[in-house]
């Protein structure tokens, strides 16, 4: 009897008989109002448990020998897909012109609709000879200059896009009339001021997209009026891995930019353009998904119940006091 007597008095939560509790009106108000404040702040713990949160980890980029994808959808409204071209050079010494790696051109009306599709490579094999450097006409020549005229004369734009595989070094691509022939450019275009590069960056990555990521090239809008010149994106790319809370990685880039517009001038021999010069940090990136330990959601749980708990229990010592404090004097002006 002794040991049940003592663990008796270590009963932290005593009870009281039935007939000594009094239930009341505004207890009950404060208890409901206690379970709902409860029932939201369960809700707000588990959705913060469920959530998951981003650690960014740094070290020194190893990766060898890999190609960089780089993907592009950009819009050049005031000139037809014929003249464009797209060329790559990287700090190897590997030049390409006009490439045909995973590109597509989508000719587009005035309105902006598109109106026919063309695979770069279909186009190299096409006007191969037409888009050499070289000096003279042929009848090829002579029919794509009478098309780019009707083009031009109709608004037509050009949507690029797709991905090009470069090697992993610093290096540019650039998207231009470089492609032509320097004598049918001339005779198409009537001097190099008449060539609008007016764009809009709709997409310009360098991998896949992951949760979060800013591209802050997207959406990027370039209109010139009466003039032209020379636009230069200079490009910080940041090697990334995204690790999924499954563990699943999925390598890709973030990149940082600042761009540069150049006017041309009177008897400036060379053409408008738009560059996108590329240099690669050392350092990469490692953005890791992580979930709160279940102990975590636990504490927190129950220092937020138990706060409610006890706040509600004031409460309505509170207003049962406030209550007796406010009918008693009211009770003895009756009975007198």
């Amino acid at each position: 009897m002794g040991v049940r007597q003592a663990l008796k008095s270590l009963d932290a939560f005593p009870r009281a008989e039935e007939h000594l509790l009094q239930k009341t009106r505004s207890g009950a108000l404060v208890s409901i109002v206690g379970l709902v404040i409860m029932a939201m702040l369960f809700m707000h713990e588990l959705r913060y448990y469920l959530t998951t949160y981003t650690v960014h980890q740094m070290s020194v980029d190893l990766k060898r020998g890999e190609t960089l994808p780089i993907h592009i959808n950009v819009t050049f409204p005031s000139l037809p897909c014929d003249v464009l071209s797209v060329d790559a050079i990287d700090m190897s010494g590997k030049h390409e012109v006009d490439l045909d790696t995973n590109i597509w051109k989508l000719r587009l009306n005035s309105h902006g609709q598109i109106i026919g599709t063309e695979y770069l490579s279909d186009l190299v094999e096409k006007e191969h000879a037409s888009h050499k450097h070289g000096g003279g006409f042929d009848e090829a020549a002579e029919e794509m200059i009478k098309r780019v005229r009707k083009a031009l004369a109709n608004g037509e734009g050009c949507r690029v896009y797709g991905v090009l595989d470069v090697q992993r070094v610093a290096g540019n691509f650039h998207i231009s009339v470089h492609g032509l022939n320097i004598f049918v450019a001339q005779m198409i275009f009537e001097g190099s001021k008449h060539v609008n590069v007016s764009h809009i960056i709709h997409d310009l990555s360098f991998g896949p997209k992951y949760p979060g990521i800013h591209n802050p090239l997207d959406g990027t809008e370039r209109i010139l009026h009466d003039t032209s010149g020379v636009f230069k994106y200079y490009i910080k790319i940041v090697p990334t891995e995204y690790r999924y809370i499954w563990k699943e990685v999925l390598p890709t880039n973030q990149f940082s930019v600042t761009e540069y517009f150049s006017p041309m001038k009177d008897f400036d021999r060379s053409w408008p353009a738009v560059y996108f010069l590329y240099d690669l940090s050392p350092i990469t990136v490692t953005i890791k998904e992580e979930r709160r330990s279940f102990l975590h959601f636990i504490t927190r749980l129950c220092a937020v119940l138990g706060g409610t708990f006890a706040l509600t229990g004031m409460l309505d010592r509170w207003m049962y006091r406030l209550l007796e404090a406010v009918t008693k004097p009211n009770a003895r002006s009756v009975l007198r």
